[in-house]
């Protein structure tokens, strides 16, 4: 097996190349929004709904290239690991007419816990890897991380395999016990794209969530690891996305992730 901190420098450097390519990149930081409000998710949706309430700053431009039009159109979340503090974080928007998703933004994680592999069991620390889903009812804009959104970790997949855990979410304040974890700024702006989604009459957000970029040439990186052939599983999902653009259905056979027409 190869070295793994010889494999985490290479995906390090893969993914900070790959990031450079990709539009409308947010670090995030901090938010003036009270992170004790109860009202903090209804102040954030105003903040990122109504222009406004914009004085001084013109969200628009840089850092926040923000773009009030497209809230409400149907999200898909896709989340690459990476290194620690290097993953990343891509919102993808369905467009105006036809199926397809198109990049939207690409947001730094503040943190995972863990390490490259898929979480295994409750208290492990490992942040999830696989196909996952928000629905309305998964949404907490109470979370004791500002915002939060609930993956629905332990899946079909994660069960038929006997893995354990619960609450395995993307929120904010930066802190990691298995969870994504994000600047209060950016679980602002991806929790009211989602928010605005299912209240627009998307049915669940999917969410999939990735080591690195699934290419061949990052397979060959990891080759003999204990975990490469669930990878080359969760691959199967990466591609069908990359050839049509559309998050596909998921199910579970045999133990493995299978996919399909939405």
């Amino acid at each position: 097996m190869k070295s793994l901190i010889g494999i985490w420098i290479t995906l390090m450097t893969l993914a900070l190349v790959a990031e450079e390519a990709k539009p409308a990149f947010f670090p995030g930081g901090e938010t003036e929004i009270d992170v004790s409000a109860a009202d903090r998710a209804e102040q954030a949706f105003q903040k990122w709904t109504d222009p406004e309430v914009w004085e001084e700053k013109d969200p628009t431009e840089d850092p926040y290239y923000w773009n009030f039009e497209v809230v409400g159109r149907h999200v898909f979340l896709r989340v690459i690991k990476g290194g620690n503090r290097e993953g990343l974080l891509e919102v993808w928007l369905k467009k105006e007419s036809g199926p397809e998703y198109v990049i939207y933004k690409t947001y730094r994680i503040a943190r995972f816990s863990g390490r490259l592999g898929p979480k295994t069991a409750q208290g492990d620390l490992q942040a999830p890897e696989g196909f996952y889903y928000v629905s309305r009812n998964r949404m907490n804009p109470r979370s004791n991380f500002h915002l939060s959104m609930n993956l629905g970790y332990p899946n079909k997949f994660d069960r038929y395999h006997g893995r354990t855990g619960d609450y395995l979410m993307i929120h904010g304040n930066r802190v990691s016990v298995g969870c994504y974890a994000m600047t209060d700024a950016s679980i602002e702006q991806i929790y009211t794209l989602v928010d605005a989604a299912l209240t627009n009459g998307q049915r669940i957000v999917r969410v999939h969530c990735f080591p690195f970029e699934m290419t061949e040439e990052n397979l060959e990186i990891v080759e003999g690891d204990e975990h490469e052939s669930f990878w080359k599983n969760l691959k199967e999902g990466w591609d069908w996305f990359e050839e049509r653009r559309i998050p596909p259905d998921v199910g579970v056979s045999e133990g493995k992730y299978s996919f399909s027409n939405p």
